[in-house]
């Protein structure tokens, strides 16, 4: 049993903050849409995912899956890209907004090394490496505001737990370690691509990564930058191929007992944050994900 109910009270406060923030931009949207757009422009907004997010449309859209808890590997395309919601950074961010196990403030963003595409091993004189089911992130970033055109030059800083479900800076055993995290500039086209593993399924919580949006790589210096946070899901089929193997601990268990609508933080929709999946669980997977800010 690990450590993560080392932040519950700080993270149950920004899970209520945000799922009335969410549920006030929903109930604004819908009205919105009721009034401009007649029932079924309402019912499209409702149908969104997500809460608080807004579309814009000749676009395709990177993210999959229909937002059923089922989920597929495959993915299907939309017309259209939303605001990604606004998601708790949890209590293990390592973005200088809280302390690590060591009671000093855990900020991985000021670690030698940081900027880097391959996450699974610790830098900045740490050693340890995660290992566990190859897995290649991309995110796209667009904006919103124009068209879904790809945003280059900002930054994507992303983290997620080990194979045993531990947060590298903050749960026991691995406090000495900064494995699977890292920041990335966005390329020309909108890009950023992490190497990593497959994260583990600890008890409460689906298979997710977390990731914060910074306007660029200079800026994103520590929390107080950030432009957005979220968090991106996988389909369920995936996550159960990949626990069926060895070195994910009780992650097979801790997935099978809980779903999307139990999920403290995507039961409220999640068709903006399921990341399209191909591959194998053998040789490794490639998970895409478009994410959308307006600026």
């Amino acid at each position: 049993m690990h450590d993560h109910d080392l932040g519950l009270a700080h993270d149950l406060n920004r899970l209520q903050q945000q799922a009335l923030a969410r549920r006030t931009a929903l109930r604004w949207l819908m009205g919105a849409g009721a009034m401009s757009l007649g029932g079924s422009g309402a019912m499209m907004l409702a149908g969104c995912g997500g809460g608080g997010s807004s579309t814009t449309s000749d676009s395709s859209s990177s993210s999959g899956s229909s937002g059923s808890s089922g989920g597929s590997s495959g993915g299907s395309t939309t017309t259209s890209c939303s605001v990604i919601p606004s998601e708790t950074e949890g209590p293990y961010p390592g973005d200088g907004s809280n302390n690590g196990a060591s009671g000093s403030v855990a900020n991985a963003l000021a670690l030698s090394g940081i900027v880097r595409s391959d996450i699974r091993s610790s830098i900045a004189g740490a050693t340890g490496v995660a290992t566990g089911v190859s897995l290649q992130v991309i995110i796209e970033l667009v904006n919103t505001n124009a068209s879904c055109a790809d945003l280059s030059g900002y930054a994507i800083y992303l983290w997620h737990c080990d194979a045993q479900g531990r947060y590298s800076m903050y749960s026991s055993g691995v406090t000495a370690e900064n494995y699977l995290r890292g920041l990335q500039a966005t390329g020309s086209d909108g890009t950023a691509q992490f190497q990593t593993i497959y994260p583990g399924c600890y008890s409460g919580r689906v298979p997710h990564i977390h990731f914060e949006v910074y306007r660029s790589t200079t800026t994103a210096t520590n929390w107080n930058n950030k432009l957005r946070t979220s968090q991106l899901c996988f389909p369920t089929d995936v996550s159960s191929a990949v626990y069926a193997g060895s070195g994910y601990a009780n992650s097979a268990a801790n997935n099978a007992a809980i779903s999307f609508s139990t999920d403290g933080i995507f039961s409220d929709g999640y068709s903006t944050q399921i990341a399209t999946v191909t591959g194998s669980a053998s040789a490794g997977y490639v998970a895409k994900l478009q994410v959308g800010i307006a600026v």
